[in-house]
């Protein structure tokens, strides 16, 4: 697992990084099991009634979505990891894994997300029986999990699946327990309580490097479905709250979205949002502390 650079052959290679897929079992063969393959329509940051949502979004290489499984629910069974691969749907690597084949389950293999340190041989197992042991790849409830673990894909409603800390690198530390909650700190700094109930996975998740990769050229960004990002004061009046003006401005007001809402400083969550009541300190302001 690193980044790896090119030769400056061009202005494109200079800057740019890619990843050296080394925690991938077969790096140059991109072969995901077809079965847990989904078609992925895109949107072009449309709603279903043809209104762009999403500003600068379009274009962009074709996908099919990896059916990831984020519950777990197959209990007290030991997997086998058959292989860890590249998804292009999210930041870190998945794992190809394989349940023992029995009557109720007609098709024995699911994709996990590859905590760091899984490789193709290793068993993973979820539940909350004493065979569940807290190593990286094995899911169980928080109850279970000791103090001072780090775990991914937290479940925020038991039985819904995992919701938090699922991209590169994330991990959440298990710091305390108290009647029926159990307290984690997040990888931005930010201390949120959670059902003891709520499952999750120990270890980091995979792929840590993906933030040190530099994307090199305009185009891979299309590449992404990314479109060139337009300012705000560039745009007429009529377009953006911070456009007009004769010459270059500074837009004329604090910065803001197209639709208004404050871009630094303001506060854009919801008073009476009802996860804001498992919040027990908020993330620090102004930086990004990555604990994990």
């Amino acid at each position: 697992m690193g980044v790896k650079q090119y030769k400056p052959t061009s202005a494109g290679r200079r800057a740019g990084m890619v990843s050296d897929f080394a925690d991938c079992t077969t790096p140059r063969a991109n072969s995901p099991e077809k079965k847990l393959l989904k078609p992925k329509k895109k949107k072009g940051g449309r709603n279903n009634q043809g209104i762009v949502t999403s500003r600068f979004r379009g274009g962009g290489h074709k996908q099919r979505y990896r059916v990831i499984d984020f519950k777990r629910k197959r209990d007290d069974v030991a997997a086998t990891v058959i292989s860890v691969e590249y998804d292009p749907n999210r930041t870190s690597r998945i794992a190809l894994i394989e349940y023992p084949r029995d009557e109720k389950h007609d098709f024995s293999r699911a994709y996990i997300l590859a905590p760091n340190g899984l490789k193709a041989g290793d068993k993973v197992i979820s539940g909350e029986g004493d065979a569940v042991e807290p190593k990286p790849g094995n899911c169980m409830p928080l109850w279970k999990v000791p103090l001072g673990m780090t775990v991914h894909n937290v479940e925020l409603v038991p039985g819904k699946g995992g919701q938090i800390c699922r991209s590169a690198g994330c991990g959440a530390v298990l710091t305390a327990r108290e009647k029926e909650w159990a307290q984690l700190t997040m990888p931005s700094g930010e201390i949120r309580r959670v059902s003891s109930k709520c499952r999750a996975t120990i270890g980091v998740v995979s792929n840590a490097e993906h933030m040190n990769i530099s994307i090199g050229k305009a185009g891979r960004m299309r590449w992404k479905g990314r479109k060139p990002h337009n300012r705000g004061t560039t745009m007429n009046p009529t377009d953006h709250p911070m456009g007009g003006g004769e010459g270059r401005t500074a837009g004329g007001r604090n910065p803001c979205s197209k639709t208004g809402v404050p871009a630094k400083g303001g506060k854009t969550r919801h008073k009476r949002k009802p996860g804001g009541k498992a919040i027990i300190r908020r993330r620090p302001a102004g930086r990004f502390q990555n604990t994990a």
